[in-house]
């Protein structure tokens, strides 16, 4: 399955590559595309635990959901 996260808090490269290695760090994640402008990421997942757990992964680096 595929979702799209809202991350306030994006604001450079560097905030992007934080958000993109905080998705690929939940395992049962690919795919993952961190859009910059829009301030949204986007993945694949087979697991219905793994949302969660990407935002918890998310907001461990100190980025909100919305």
């Amino acid at each position: 399955m595929e979702t799209m996260l809202k991350v306030n808090g994006m604001t450079c490269g560097h905030c992007k590559a934080a958000v993109t290695k905080a998705v690929e760090s939940v395992s049962d994640t690919n795919n993952v595309i961190v859009n910059l402008e829009n301030k949204e990421v986007i993945f694949n997942y087979s697991n219905s635990e793994t949302v969660d757990k990407v935002k918890e992964a998310i907001e461990d680096q100190g980025y909100d959901i919305v």
